[in-house]
């Protein structure tokens, strides 16, 4: 696999305002600097990240390992672009076939675009994707119990909510609760 060049799922437009495309090695750069952008808009709702992790061979190994993931079918990474300058990212993670047919959906928008419509059109881009191309029945996400944002943004986007996972991710340094949401596609 080239892991220079555009991944096989197909990159498309969520609206006018924003830019949703496979990642690839080549996006290293820009994604270090859009990290370093915004890692104290950020850092609440992450995992702590070493030094390395904003920097170029940190974003280059870090794609890599995305990429290896898309070969292997677990994971499709996408750039969120607006105006050709990365602005989040988007992932479905933890692709399960078989009769469960199920992902996990992440996401992060930069700060100076929060709040602009550009996480509920990228969202809702990929579950169509995840629905159509993908072949999946379900994509399920989970927001920090306090994260009413992306709860709003799930919810616009036809997610329930299905429950509570206690100490479900250490973000930020410690075990935290998230909400549960799920999203049928058939």
């Amino acid at each position: 696999m080239n892991l220079s060049r555009s991944l096989d799922v197909p990159a498309f437009l969520t609206n006018r305002q924003v830019h949703l495309r496979p990642v690839v090695l080549d996006d290293c750069g820009e994604l270090a600097a859009a990290y370093v952008r915004n890692a104290e808009h950020l850092s609440p709702w992450e995992p702590r990240r070493e030094q390395s992790f904003f920097s170029v061979p940190g974003q280059e190994k870090a794609i890599r390992s995305k990429l290896e993931q898309y070969a292997a079918g677990g994971e499709v990474p996408w750039m969120l672009l607006r105006s050709g300058m990365i602005v989040g990212t988007m992932t479905l993670s933890g692709i399960v076939r078989g009769p469960f047919l199920s992902a996990n959906l992440g996401y992060w928008v930069d700060s100076a675009h929060a709040g602009k419509g550009l996480a509920k059109a990228a969202v809702g881009a990929v579950l169509d994707m995840a629905g159509g191309e993908l072949g999946l029945h379900r994509v399920q996400a989970a927001t920090l119990v306090h994260n009413s944002a992306s709860q709003a943004v799930l919810m616009r986007c036809g997610f329930e909510r299905i429950g509570l996972a206690p100490s479900y991710l250490k973000i930020d340094g410690k075990w935290q609760d998230h909400v549960l949401y799920q999203r049928i596609l058939h």
